[in-house]
């Protein structure tokens, strides 16, 4: 008697079940297909089709559990295999399962278009790093206290106590945290970049590397320099790696009593040994001003590289081509010269 009302009672819903659990294993085979299929759609994109490849990639990361419990569930709906306890798996289960697989996508989604952006725009490999760990984390943080809330979990209190901690934890470690975000305006802005080489204060040399906390660069001693990057940032820093052209400007001291006719084809003489030099341009050379002590001829020119050598290569044969055209005209350079003239007063009296 007992087995038969236990059989009327629950016959009918053991039968359900072996229809949803075939019906679960055909949707599970359907989407286990799709996804091989998109993953081997992935790995044949070329490189040029970079973000659809990422796109085939993030939903082909689809958990394979997941799919199957939704599989599940969506199978013992379709077959009316409902237990008393079915409230409960719908209120919740369908939710916890839905963010953890939407989790699985975004952070999925984070490391691939951050591979893309580095790529692309050479950031910082520390930078992408430390984003990529934030961002993940803000995701997963997100999905666990959307899955409590929807369990009935009061997450006000926890995000609260989240708050206060974070508040302590960041001002005890205020100076890391200030070097974290200074490594990361750096990764973005990329005022300077590994190889580049820069001058702040007295300090001068080439970056080797930048870190979380520090960024390494070796001067032009040999010996290497470790900076903070929140200091760093505060300095005002030139770049010369990003120089396309270097403007040189220079002083002739003439002396007094050459002949005007000379002094104005002096300017010319300088222009010709500018231009005769390979990569460089004249911009102008003139008797600029009538000084104390001398009349100063002042030329500018651009150097059209930023190697110093270069430059100073180009510099000493400008100065000996100048020199050269000097002697022959007959004119020797005035050295700064101070006379000091020292005048006796005829009434001071004579030291006994």
């Amino acid at each position: 008697m007992v087995l038969a009302e236990l059989s009327a009672r629950y016959g009918d819903i053991w039968g359900a079940w072996f229809g949803a659990l075939i019906l679960a294993a055909l949707i599970y085979l359907g989407l286990a297909t799709l996804l091989n299929a998109l993953q081997r759609r992935a790995h044949a994109e070329t490189p040029h089709r970079a973000y659809f490849r990422s796109l085939l990639a993030i939903l082909a990361r689809s958990n394979r559990l997941i799919l199957a419990l939704l599989a599940l569930l969506i199978a013992a709906h379709a077959t009316g295999a409902l237990l008393p306890w079915w409230r409960w798996v719908d209120a919740h289960v369908w939710f916890a399962l839905v963010a953890v697989q939407a989790a699985l996508w975004l952070d999925a989604a984070c490391l691939s278009f951050l591979s893309i952006a580095k790529a692309g725009t050479r950031a910082s490999p520390v930078t992408t790093l430390l984003l990529s760990y934030l961002l993940r984390t803000v995701i997963w943080i997100v999905a666990m206290l959307a899955v409590l809330d929807n369990l009935g979990v009061n997450i006000t209190t926890l995000v609260a106590s989240l708050g206060i901690g974070g508040v302590a934890v960041a001002l005890a470690v205020q100076t890391i945290l200030s070097d974290l975000f200074a490594s990361i305006a750096i990764g973005l802005d990329k005022p300077f970049e590994p190889g580049d080489f820069i001058v702040f204060g007295s300090v001068a040399g080439s970056i080797e590397h930048i870190g979380l906390k520090t960024t390494r660069i070796r001067s032009l001693g040999g010996e290497q320099i470790v900076c903070s990057n929140t200091e760093l940032l505060k300095q005002t820093i030139q770049n010369y790696k990003r120089m396309e052209q270097r403007r040189v400007v220079f002083t002739l001291h003439l002396p007094y009593g050459v002949p005007a006719d000379t002094l104005a084809a002096l300017p010319g003489d300088v222009q010709a040994q500018i231009m005769a030099q390979p990569d460089t341009r004249h911009d102008r050379a003139h008797i600029a001003r009538l000084g104390d002590w001398a009349l100063e001829l002042e030329a500018v020119y651009y150097v059209l590289s930023a190697d110093y050598n270069q430059y100073m290569d180009i510099q000493q044969a400008i100065n000996l081509g100048i020199l050269k055209a000097l002697e022959a005209r007959g004119i020797v350079l005035t050295p700064m010269e101070r006379t000091v003239r020292l005048r006796r007063d005829p009434l001071a009296r004579p030291a006994s």
